[in-house]
């Protein structure tokens, strides 16, 4: 069977898929998890694609997923630890990882502890640089292990999964989700601006009884 054909971004990784296999695969989610921006959940994706077509083997793309995974985010817990606050506010830049941004991110990790290890794997930002800032925050290398390992698995299994199961209905699924995309964007900005003013009003109403 012969590799699907990918839509949109994922398209613009076929060339690199074809070309280095489980290598790509592996690369690009290892360096995206110490902080260099690289396309690392979008290569799962179509690594899954590829798998779901019979061109890779799924089991193989989750082990070295899971694995890449674990090991960039211990790449980026040890230039934590060892350079600290300064060196990743001194070159964060280079990799989009302003001072704001930075201190946004450990001010949400203090606060919220290991669990921020396994859900900061979903979100973007703090994916690339949960290995840092849990260096910089001083967090037991051995419970950040524990936890890093538990996120890289449920990521991976989620979107290997999800693109497993896609097989050659991708460009399908690809195409309704860009046409409602828009749809779910004005909705979540209509929700967003909805929270707001109802905060604004109780803080109002707490000020002027």
């Amino acid at each position: 069977m012969s590799a699907p054909p990918l839509p949109g971004v994922l398209g613009d990784l076929a060339p690199i898929l074809n070309h280095w296999g489980y290598l790509a695969v592996g690369g690009l989610i290892l360096v995206e998890d110490f902080g260099v921006p690289a396309p690392g959940e979008t290569i799962l994706i179509a690594a899954a694609l590829y798998a779901g077509a019979g061109q890779l083997n799924i089991v193989a793309v989750i082990a070295i997923g899971i694995i890449a995974a674990i090991i960039g985010d211990n790449i980026g817990y040890l230039i934590g630890r060892t350079g600290g606050q300064a060196l990743v506010l001194r070159y964060g830049k280079y990799i989009f990882l302003t001072p704001e941004r930075f201190a946004k991110a450990e001010q949400f990790f203090t606060r919220h502890g290991g669990k921020v290890v396994t859900i900061a794997r979903f979100v973007e930002g703090l994916r690339q640089a949960n290995g840092i800032i849990a260096g910089t925050t001083a967090m037991p290398w051995r419970r950040f292990l524990a936890f890093n390992a538990l996120g890289a698995a449920l990521w991976v299994g989620l979107w290997a999964g999800l693109g497993y199961a896609a097989g050659n209905h991708i460009s399908t699924i690809y195409t309704q989700v860009n046409r409602y995309s828009l749809y779910v964007l004005v909705a979540l900005a209509v929700l967003v601006v909805a929270l707001v003013l109802r905060t604004v009003l109780r803080r109002r109403r707490a000020e002027h009884p």
